[in-house]
Parts: C-alpha cells; structure tokens; sequence
C-alpha cells in the first residue's frame, strides 16, 4: 500500500509539472485543447490541463524586419532596375496569425513583392529615382491592407536601393554633368552681366560727378571772370576820373608808369647778359621828365609855374616825345 501511495504521489507531481507553461516576454503561445484553438497566453505562467491540454505555436508579437530580395522590375519606360526592401510589421492578434495563414513571413514576402512590382511597373525610370516616399507609402497602404485579416500591422516599407542598367547609368551622370557645366555657364554669364551693370553704373555716377563738378568749376570761374571783370571796371572808372580831373598830366603819369615796367622786364632774363635799347628807349628820359614835372605841380615846389614867374612856361610832355630843348 505504501509503494502505491508513493507512485500516486510521484505522478501527481509529475501531472501538475506537465500542465504549468511559462510564456516568455515578447510572445505568446496558442493553448490548443483536442486540436482546436481556445487560448492564446500572454507572457507569464499559466497552468494547463495534460495530455488535453498542449501548446500550438509560439507567436513572436515584436516588431519584426522582413528583408525583401532584390527583385528586377521593368518600369513603364521598358527600363530594367534592381530593387531592394524591407518590411516591418508585428503581429496584434496571436491566433489569427498562426491559424489564418500558414506560412505568415512567406505571405508577407509574396505579398510585398508582387505589389513593389505592380506600383514601381506604373512608374517610369525617373519618378522611381526621385519619387521613393510616394512608393514606400503605397506600399504600405496595400500591405497592410491585405495583412490585416492575418492579424498583423505592417508599420513600415522602405525602398532599399534601386539599381538602374549600366548604360543608364552612365547616361545620368553625363546628363549631370552637362546640367551642372550648364548651371556654372549661367553663373558666370550673370555675375559677367551684374559686374558690367556695376561697372556701368558706376561709370554714369563718375560721369554725373564729373559733370557736375566741371558745372561747379563754370560757375565759379564765371563768378571770377564777373568779379574780374567789376574789378577792372573800377579801375578804368578810377583812371577816368583821374584824366578828367588832371587832364593831360594824368594820362603822362600813367604812359611813363607802364612803359617803365616795360623796359625794366628786359633785365629778368637770366640768359641776357647784354641788353641793346631801341632809339626809342631815350624818350624815357622825357616821360620821366614829365612826371617830374607832375610832382613838382602837385607839392608846390620852386620851379612850378605860379612860384617861378621868370622860367618860361613849358607844353606838357606827350608819351614818346621828349620836351622840346630838352636833353636825351
């Protein structure tokens, strides 16, 4: 009885060891009771019934990455391009991915595969290169579209790289580099036509200036030859009033003045060393007779007329002419 007793209580533990499951965090496993789905446990322990009780699958619900192969896609321009993607997705509901489909990452790779080529084949070359966010996210709205009966949530597609044939390869970058040669020609040709605007401008502001400057200098040269002009007008009326007032005395004063100055400029030379007198140069004699005469009338001395009645009256000296008797 005892040996009985011992072997119920042994398998007893062994029953209750086959019914505890512990499900790790991250999954959850599918309890299947008589073949058929009942319960999908979370992660933490749990406590079947053996032998009718056992686990289908053990369901990963982490954000999971699927690497699409490259696949060769012809475009709507019959170009041939090599592309490569890849998938994110997590699984919501444990049961419907383990028993709505059977292979659940092969559907989701077929099904990524033929809708990549369905969107990039009703694209040209060009919009695939430039356009790869209007093609990730049609992707993903038909992806997860069509996972979503499985249970699961496709969260991203992303275009990995997109691969062109070599000689269209080469054909962009010779169309680059002629965009780029194109795009330093318009540089240069603008700052040529901006520096030759400045350039100009400048030239007509110098020209305004100069222009302006040379109406300044009109102006004031105007302005002198004007005061010039009142300056010697006052002079003139000076002498004339002086002529009017002395008469003939005046005029002698002032011939004598000048050619006085006249003769003394043949001495400024620093070349002459000899100096010839015309005949004429004697006259100065006489004008300077004259003046003494001038001076001797306008102080009063002896000699003058009213002081001297016994010296005979003399005509007054003419410009060049020497007083008659006189000596030279």
């Amino acid at each position: 009885m005892l040996e009985l007793l011992v072997a119920i209580v042994f398998l007893t533990v062994v029953f209750m060891i086959m019914g505890v499951r512990v499900v790790r965090q991250g999954y959850v496993y599918t309890i299947e009771r008589l073949g058929k789905f009942t319960l999908a446990a979370q992660p933490g322990l749990h406590v079947i019934i053996p032998f009718v009780d056992r686990v289908g699958q053990k369901v990963n619900v982490m954000e999971q990455v699927l690497d699409i192969p490259g696949q060769e896609i012809i475009t709507a321009d019959n170009a041939m391009v090599g592309v490569d993607a890849v998938v994110f997705f997590q699984v919501l509901d444990a049961g419907k991915a383990a028993y709505e489909v059977s292979n659940l990452y092969q559907a989701i790779m077929a099904l990524t595969t033929t809708n990549l080529r369905t969107v990039m084949g009703s694209m040209d070359l060009d919009e695939t290169l430039s356009k790869r966010d209007e093609i990730n996210a049609r992707l993903l709205s038909v992806v997860d579209h069509a996972t979503s009966p499985w249970g699961v949530k496709i969260t991203r597609v992303e275009i990995k790289d997109i691969r062109p044939p070599l000689d269209i390869s080469e054909a962009m970058a010779r169309q680059m580099k002629a965009e780029r040669l194109k795009r330093a020609e318009i540089l240069e040709a603008e700052g040529a036509r901006a520096s030759q605007i400045l350039r100009a401008e400048g030239e007509k502001q110098s020209a305004i200036l100069e222009a302006e400057g040379r109406r300044e200098a009109a102006f004031r040269d105007a302005e002198a030859r004007e005061r010039e002009a009142e300056a010697e007008a006052k002079a003139t009326q000076m002498v004339s009033d002086a002529i009017a007032g002395s008469g003939s005395q005046a005029i002698n004063y002032f011939v004598a003045q000048e050619y006085t100055k006249a003769i003394g400029k043949f001495a400024d030379s620093k070349n002459a060393k000899t100096i010839l007198f015309p005949v004429e140069a004697t006259q100065l004699i006489g004008s300077l007779g004259g003046i003494g005469e001038l001076v001797r009338d306008a102080i009063g001395g002896p000699g003058s007329g009213p002081a001297n009645p016994a010296s005979p009256a003399r005509p007054p000296a003419r410009p060049g002419v020497p007083p008659a008797g006189g000596e030279r």
